[in-house]
């Protein structure tokens, strides 16, 4: 996939802002203050789990061969493209939950009304828009950071030159 989103779990405070911030971008009204005491419940796609004292926020990782894909058969969970998120056309979608049990990483569920499930979309409206996914965008510690494949990689070589230089430094 050109981009994704990449999580530092040693920065992750578990505060769930990510959570919030996905519910609401996936809203009607697009404004955390204006859902207050109506009764649309939009539903997050990405999940804060606690897993051995630390805070891991999973997410869709829009596979290269999304199984939630090739078990859809209604072609509801689709990509535009090769190298593109895995997406949901919600109108196609019959709600079989066959996608539920195929996802590896069980971050695809049903809606709050019943009505076919809530997936990740990386946010497409807000990238079409120039922003960052929802989720990336509240994070307050910089957990989250969208990225492509290679910078992440790119940062993480940065990271283990320094430590190695460090490393013979103190030798």
């Amino acid at each position: 996939m050109k981009y994704m989103i990449i999580i530092n779990v040693e920065k992750c405070l578990g505060c769930k802002s990510c959570e919030i911030a996905c519910a609401v971008a996936h809203s009607s009204l697009k404004d955390l203050n204006s859902l207050v005491g109506i009764e649309e419940k939009p539903g997050y796609r990405i999940y804060v789990e606690e897993y051995e004292r630390k805070s891991v926020p999973v997410h869709c990782n829009h596979c290269d061969d999304a199984p939630c894909m090739m078990v859809c058969p209604t072609g509801a969970i689709y990509r535009e493209g090769e190298n593109e998120a895995v997406l949901l056309d919600l109108r196609r979608c019959i709600g079989c939950k066959m996608c539920i049990q195929a996802c590896p990483f069980g971050v695809i569920t049903a809606r709050l009304d019943g009505k076919g499930v809530l997936k990740c979309d990386l946010c497409m409206e807000r990238l079409a828009a120039g922003q960052e996914p929802a989720c990336v965008a509240a994070c307050p510690t910089n957990a989250l950071i969208f990225s492509s494949g290679e910078q992440a990689n790119r940062a993480k070589r940065w990271k283990a030159a320094g430590v190695l230089v460090s490393m013979q430094e103190e030798e």
